[in-house]
């Protein structure tokens, strides 16, 4: 089977239409002694589960040097060893590290503190150019964003970074970046419960691509979690309210499993499927830490995007529960 392709916005990058999201497998990680990683991992089976990806034709990694402070990019780079031309790897910044103590410790955008981080990534990575460099801090003053495009420009010129975007739900920032010749992408909250139309007529009107986190609501659309699922205390889930909002979207999603596994698809496969037809920009990053993950995300790919009458139905119910 040929596995299509789509392209990171204006920089002709080409990449797998479904990618890996490499947070999970970080391991555990904490900010102000509260958890901000998946909790304890096996960096065997994540390297395993990164080769069945490439195995099965997904070809865009998206770390941060934040996962597992550090620890994610360390491990991505042994499983890409020898490999690096078949991929294509985005990685964050923003976020400052204490890589011993699996600790996030502050928060630095300035330019000294972009490169220094750009470097230490590339270090981690093992590789010498970042194709996809991200703004992860969200929240970020948007008059002050222009400074941080200007350094990010002159990464691109030392050939350090080949394309750059911001991690932001906010169309507004998201706005500052698309001005530059080097944006890429914006990485965006979407899944087929949370749908983004403001972030979609802006990437697509921008010709950028959109990095979808969170597509399978941290676990919450593959079926595998109900209200009664505890989260270890180093996992960064034990903060789901399944009284509000992880509840809301466990009892939408009884209203669309149906569409969403029809033709074969297992409930991962239709939500990932649901972004593909949303938006061509669409680019799906999907927690995986196991080879069963991956091998189950990455058969959305033989599946294709859900067709018009099956997006149409999706929208008539969500509508009905007021999330449309």
């Amino acid at each position: 089977m040929t596995i299509p392709t789509r392209t990171l916005g204006r920089s002709g990058i080409s990449v797998s239409p479904i990618g890996f999201g490499c947070w999970a497998i970080g391991g555990p990680a904490f900010r102000d002694g509260n958890p901000i990683g998946w909790g304890k991992v096996d960096d065997n089976e994540s390297v395993a589960a990164i080769e069945a990806a490439l195995d099965a034709g997904i070809t865009f990694f998206d770390t941060a040097n934040v996962y597992g402070a550090g620890h994610s990019e360390r491990v991505l780079a042994r499983a890409l060893a020898g490999k690096r031309d078949r991929v294509v790897i985005a990685t964050k910044f923003g976020n400052l590290i204490d890589e011993g103590a699996q600790q996030a410790v502050g928060r630095d955008a300035s330019p000294a503190s972009i490169r220094a981080q750009c470097d230490e990534s590339l270090a981690r990575l093992d590789t010498d150019v970042i194709d996809l460099y991200q703004f992860h801090i969200g929240d970020y003053d948007p008059e002050q964003a222009e400074d941080v495009v200007a350094t990010l420009e002159e990464l691109v010129q030392l050939g350090k970074i080949r394309s750059f975007g911001w991690s932001t739900d906010d169309p507004r920032r998201a706005a500052v970046f698309a001005r530059s010749e080097h944006c890429a992408a914006i990485q965006l909250h979407a899944n087929v419960i949370d749908d983004n139309p403001e972030m979609v007529k802006l990437i697509e009107s921008e010709n950028l691509a959109g990095i979808n986190r969170g597509p399978l609501a941290m676990g919450a659309l593959t079926g595998k979690f109900n209200r009664d699922t505890k989260f270890a205390d180093d996992d960064v889930r034990r903060r789901f309210d399944f009284a509000g909002k992880e509840g809301r979207t466990l009892d939408a999603l009884e209203h669309v499993r149906d569409v969403l596994t029809s033709g074969g698809r297992t409930l991962a496969q239709g939500a990932l499927g649901w972004l593909l037809a949303r938006s061509e920009a669409f680019v799906p990053i999907p927690g995986i830490r196991t080879v069963a993950q991956a091998q189950d995300n990455a058969g959305a790919l033989r599946h294709g995007p859900l067709s018009a009458e099956q997006m149409a139905e999706i929208d008539t119910a969500l509508t009905s529960l007021s999330l449309r």
